[in-house]
């Protein structure tokens, strides 16, 4: 099992339309960067879920419960999704910010810090430990 963090604008879908839902396709990456990590998703891989307006943190997260397939409503042809199951909600105190990721300086290779467009990316392993150690896992 992998880790994985996701961007969403949580005006145009949060995390509280999410833990309504239960399960969404997540869709509308057009980054290639992107769509090869949502590529690479296999079922039972876990993913962060990250709000990247106003206080960009992390704030829950989802399980990967369907293979990654081609997005058929891309006109361009390039969209990958795949299904995600929400999991849970970090309570707001263990909402991880950007700026607290920062100022670590542990990550300076973690996309999230040194690519801040990028909307899908692989975990690194000593980033999980992090949150595993800070008790937010």
């Amino acid at each position: 099992m992998k880790y994985f963090l996701a961007k969403t604008d949580p005006e145009t879908y949060s995390l509280e339309d999410f833990k309504k839902e239960k399960e969404t396709n997540w869709d509308g990456v057009r980054s290639h960067q992107a769509v090869n990590v949502i590529k690479s998703w296999k079922i039972g891989d876990m993913v962060l879920i990250y709000h990247s307006l106003g206080e960009s943190k992390i704030v829950g997260l989802a399980e990967v419960v369907g293979e990654p397939q081609k997005d058929l409503n891309d006109p361009k042809g390039i969209s990958w999704h795949a299904k995600l199951k929400f999991v849970k909600e970090f309570d707001e105190n263990k909402q991880i910010t950007l700026k607290e990721i920062k100022q670590t300086e542990l990550f300076k290779d973690f996309s999230l810090v040194k690519q801040s467009r990028l909307s899908t990316m692989e975990c690194p392993d000593n980033f999980i430990e992090f949150l595993k150690q800070k008790k937010i896992l």
